[in-house]
């Protein structure tokens, strides 16, 4: 049974959290896939540069990573205290950063 993040994350406990995604369905993620023959060695790039851009806007550090052909793993850091110190317009903007904000009253 799934439990909301907020059961499941406690900042006051510990700050550091070892996270987990993996594929489905023989799906590869990076190297090369034996079963189909293509390469997804690329997707690596891209991962990590989304890591980047992802610690940029919220206030969480990545401390180690490992990227795998159908998963990867991380270490993060939640930086609570760099969050409480945002105002409400810095956590707009930077939710902006990765998806477009539809403010009341406009198209």
């Amino acid at each position: 049974m799934t439990r909301a993040r907020k059961e499941l994350v406690s900042v006051e406990t510990t700050p550091y959290y070892h996270c987990i995604c993996r594929c489905v369905r023989r799906a590869f993620l990076c190297g090369e896939d034996s079963y189909s023959g293509k390469n997804y060695e690329h997707r690596r790039g891209w991962v990590l540069e989304r890591l980047r851009e992802l610690q940029g806007v919220f206030a969480v550090d990545v401390c180690a990573y490992a990227v795998m052909s159908n998963h990867y793993h991380l270490v993060v850091r939640l930086d609570a205290d760099r969050a409480a110190a945002w105002s409400e317009g810095e956590v707009m903007e930077r939710w902006e950063r990765l998806f477009s904000l539809q403010l009341r009253g406009q198209p």
